[in-house]
């Protein structure tokens, strides 16, 4: 696959914004999701990844980051707005060897809601590999709508950090070599590593009763 062939299709003709995701992420936050942190040149950030409702896209993420194959890659895309972009060049715009592409999960359910992480892919429904995107706002045009109109896989969101996401949503962008919209300074996934789900605070003490 050419570097320069990867890239979001944006679905036109879809004009009204779709909340029907809404019910289904919020069900999400329950324990037992695998949590990831993270970490970049300007801060960190926690996402959760819905292991029910994509366990293909899940497996496949939670094996490149098990691997260290983030680590080192790059947010080459950013276009405030609409999406940042990363998991596939180093900050030379080296595109990185993958593993095989895997089967499209868009059918799941679940929107491309603010703060949502989906797989970037080519024209090809079933070509995502390691590359994935943090939706920057409520991102309809990228929802599943028939096999004729395939969307784009959610398979998790981020939970801590997304001033993180909106600050690098901000930085200076320019073209380099074929590719557009690529940090002028490069923003390094310095490490992703899997987090312990959180658990709920344990109630305080009722306090001693007066003597």
């Amino acid at each position: 696959m050419k570097p320069s062939n990867l890239f979001l299709v944006i679905l036109l003709g879809v004009l009204a914004t779709s909340f029907a995701g809404v019910g289904s992420l919020c069900a999400q936050e329950k324990a037992g999701n695998p949590m990831v942190l993270v970490k970049t040149s300007m801060g960190s950030f926690k996402i959760e990844l819905f292991a029910k409702e994509a366990p293909v896209t899940v497996k496949n993420f939670l094996n490149y980051v098990d691997k260290k194959f983030y680590d080192g890659t790059i947010f080459h895309r950013v276009m405030p707005g609409f999406v940042i972009q990363g998991g596939g060049f180093d900050k030379n715009m080296v595109q990185k060897t993958t593993l095989a592409p895997i089967q499209n999960e868009a059918k799941n359910g679940l929107n491309n809601l603010r703060g949502t992480l989906s797989m970037a892919r080519t024209n090809d429904i079933n070509s995502a590999t390691s590359q994935f995107f943090v939706n920057l706002k409520s991102n309809a045009a990228l929802d599943h709508v028939s096999d004729a109109q395939f969307g784009y896989a959610v398979f998790g969101k981020v939970v801590q950090g997304m001033d993180v996401v909106d600050k690098i949503a901000a930085v200076t962008t320019g073209n380099k070599g074929p590719h557009q919209n690529v940090p002028v300074k490069p923003i390094i996934i310095e490490s992703m590593t899997r987090a312990e789900v959180e658990k709920a605070a344990a109630p305080a003490p009722a306090p001693a009763p007066k003597k």
